[in-house]
Parts: C-alpha cells; sequence; structure tokens
C-alpha cells in the first residue's frame, strides 16, 4: 500500500473538493458541457498542460509530457456529462440547473482526472506521454464516438487507454476489475402493436384488442432469456414502459399501444439471439391476435472488453496502491452500459470500478435523485492514476 502518495494527494483534496462540488452545483448533459469543459480546459492550462479543446464537440485533451525518456502514450478518461433528473438530496450545493444533476458520479470522475493532472504536472519524472480525455455525453449521446470521429486518437496517439468509475456499493478504497467482457451492450427496444380498437363494453368481440396482446408479449418475452440463452450467458430484457388508451375513456379499447424496454448483453451471439425472437414473438402473437407488430431495436452501445495486458496492468496499479486485499481482479460481469466501450475497440485497455463507500456520500445507488460523490474518494481516484503511470510509463 502507498500510504505516502495517498497521504500526499490528501493535501490536494480541499481544493478539489470545491471544484467537484461546482460542477456538481451546474450540471450539464450530454452535447451541453460548454461550463464543464471551459472550467477543465483552465484548469489544464493552470497546471501547464498542452490542451486541445472541442474534441468531438465539448471534449477537451490534455497532453503531458514526461521529463525521461520514453515513446510510450497512454490515454486516461474520464467523463464529464450529467443526467435528466430532479436533484433531492437537499446539499448546500445540489443542482441550480432545473432537471439536471450529476446522479452518476461524473463530476468525481472528472475532478479526480484533474487531481491527476495537477499532481502528475508537478511530479513529471516518467518517460513517455499522459494524454488526459474529458468525454462529453457518456450518458447515450455518443461522446466517445464523436471524440473518436474527430480523430481522437489520430491527433492524440495512445499506446493503451483507461477508464475508471466510481461504485457507491463498493468500499472506500477497494477496486473492482476483470478481464475480457465486463460490461453490458445497453440496448433498448421499442414494439408498437395496432389493431382495430373497439367499444370495451358493447362490442369487444369485433375488435382485434391489443391490449391482450401485449399482455401475452410481455409473458412471452420472458421466455427468450430463460429458454433461448445458455444458462452460463449473462442476458437481461426489461420492460419500462408501457403506452395506450387513455384514463378518460376506459370504456374504450385502444386501437395502439407502444411497449418498450431494455435489453442487456455480453456477446454478438446473445445479443442477436434476442433481437430475432423479439421480433419473432411480436410479429407471430399479433398475427395470431389479427395485429400488426412493429419492432424497433436499437443497439445503443458495446459491451466493455477488457484488454489481457491493460487488465493486469491496472490490477498491478491498484494493488500497488491499496494492497493485494484490496483489489477484486476477477470481479462479476455488470450488465450497465458504459460509453467507454467504443474507446476499447479502438485502442488496448481497461476500464475500472473504485469503492466511494458512504462517507461524505449517500448511501444511494448511481442515478437516483438521492446520490452524491463522496469526496473522500477523490484521492483514491488520483492515487490509482498516479499508480497506473507508474506502471505504464515508471514514475519515479
Amino acid at each position: 500500500m502507498n500510504q505516502a502518495l495517498l497521504d500526499s494527494l490528501k493535501s490536494l483534496q480541499p481544493e478539489l473538493a470545491k471544484i467537484r462540488q461546482d460542477i456538481h452545483a451546474h450540471p450539464e448533459i450530454g452535447m451541453e458541457e460548454e461550463r464543464t469543459a471551459a472550467l477543465v480546459a483552465n484548469k489544464l492550462k493552470e497546471w501547464g498542460l498542452d490542451v486541445t479543446e472541442g474534441v468531438g464537440r465539448y471534449g477537451v485533451v490534455g497532453t503531458l509530457k514526461g521529463k525521461l525518456a520514453g515513446q510510450r502514450a497512454i490515454g486516461l478518461r474520464a467523463d464529464m456529462d450529467a443526467l435528466l433528473i430532479n436533484e433531492a438530496t437537499g446539499l448546500p450545493y445540489a443542482s441550480v440547473n432545473e432537471g439536471k444533476m450529476h446522479a452518476c458520479g461524473h463530476d468525481g470522475h472528472t475532478t479526480m482526472l484533474l487531481g491527476a493532472a495537477q499532481y502528475l504536472a508537478q511530479h513529471r519524472d516518467f518517460g513517455g506521454t499522459i494524454q488526459f480525455i474529458f468525454q462529453p455525453a457518456e450518458e447515450g449521446r455518443g461522446g466517445a464516438k464523436a471524440m473518436l470521429a474527430d480523430g481522437l486518437f489520430e491527433r492524440f496517439p495512445v499506446d493503451a487507454v483507461y477508464g475508471l468509475h466510481n461504485e457507491p456499493g463498493l468500499p472506500l478504497g477497494q477496486f473492482a476489475i476483470r478481464p475480457g467482457p465486463f460490461m453490458a451492450a445497453p440496448d433498448r427496444w421499442l414494439v408498437t402493436f395496432r389493431g382495430t380498437g373497439g367499444h370495451g363494453g358493447a362490442t369487444p368481440h369485433l375488435a382485434t384488442d391489443v391490449t391482450v396482446l401485449q399482455a401475452q408479449f410481455i409473458l412471452a418475452l420472458q421466455t427468450v432469456v430463460s429458454r433461448n440463452i445458455p444458462a452460463i450467458d449473462p442476458a437481461v430484457i426489461s420492460v419500462g414502459a408501457i403506452a395506450g388508451g387513455a384514463f378518460g375513456s376506459t370504456n374504450v379499447m385502444p386501437a395502439e399501444i407502444r411497449i418498450g424496454g431494455t435489453a442487456r448483453s455480453f456477446t454478438p451471439e446473445v445479443r442477436d439471439t434476442m433481437e430475432r425472437r423479439m421480433k419473432e414473438l411480436a410479429e407471430g402473437l399479433a398475427a395470431t391476435f389479427g395485429c400488426t407488430a412493429e419492432v424497433t431495436y436499437i443497439r445503443n452501445g458495446t459491451p466493455v472488453v477488457n484488454h489481457e495486458e491493460q487488465t493486469a496492468i491496472a490490477a498491478r496499479a491498484a494493488v500497488a496502491l491499496v494492497g493485494a486485499g484490496t483489489v477484486d481482479a476477477r470481479a462479476p460481469q455488470i450488465t450497465g452500459g458504459e460509453d467507454f466501450a467504443y474507446m476499447l475497440e479502438a485502442k488496448p485497455g481497461a476500464f475500472i470500478f473504485m469503492g466511494q463507500g458512504a462517507g461524505g456520500a449517500t448511501s444511494e445507488g448511481l442515478h437516483t435523485p438521492t446520490y452524491n460523490f463522496n469526496d473522500d474518494a477523490i484521492a483514491y481516484g488520483i492515487g490509482y492514476w498516479v499508480s497506473l503511470v507508474q506502471e505504464e510509463l515508471k514514475l519515479a
């Protein structure tokens, strides 16, 4: 355990916590991060990094070269965007932007990477180059793709790229990672059933009833994972929205009903099976009920697949910081999605989870209105990034 490094970084924590809380108070959703990106760029410039703004619209890249000989380059990435959630924390630095909230800890991710840039700018005894990548629009708005399309790794070459996410359910100072598929593809789907509708009291027998059809479809949908996917392959299909009819006219059988949800998978084969079976069930049941079905399956992301070599490097970096007993190098797979997956398709790399415990944060989970990032975790996040540089670029 590198207690000396953690103690040194804790001296930076009060200043960085103020930055984190300022970002938290001014959340911006994906592709609207104008204020956050400007704050990041100004801090990086203040600490002497070469800064490029507007990468993929609101992305920021800070470049830092070491003093020692070395040609290797690595990328360290943090996300900056918030969510469309009404905050209910009651914090003195709660969101001032109504309906927007940092409910996933991206304010903390940004701050920790800023802290790493600050520390490493003062300790350049490493060989090679660090690209500090601040990404917009992680939450389903295409930020990673936008940066890649804007030539991210052509303009800022790296041999490997790394990402980090906080985990409220993991004790403070612990880390979790695994090689291979780690996080799922976060797909979305929408099914629209159309029939004739009719009078639910007088002539229901003359209608083609989409409400009974949707009930049968939702029940049949549960068999896709249980009977079409091998038991050893993780998969999820969930219904998240149903819309049809009007409560002001409950004697009317609707002519149309919409159902939407999410699907999660880790392999192309499972993903293909879920999409195929969903369409077969919807269209087959619709025909049975004398209705029609329109199915839209949206491949909204790609699985996070950690590379073996970089996963081992990341695990060593975490162990060097906090000790072997607090790093799970074979963590369970997670069915949440993550936009960083696209960067891992472009370059070797690894994504790790860092515990933030309770401490100064609420115990609520991610994407909830009472979530708050734990500022006590800042030093551990910076420490991981610094330790990773020690592993990759031989920081003295």
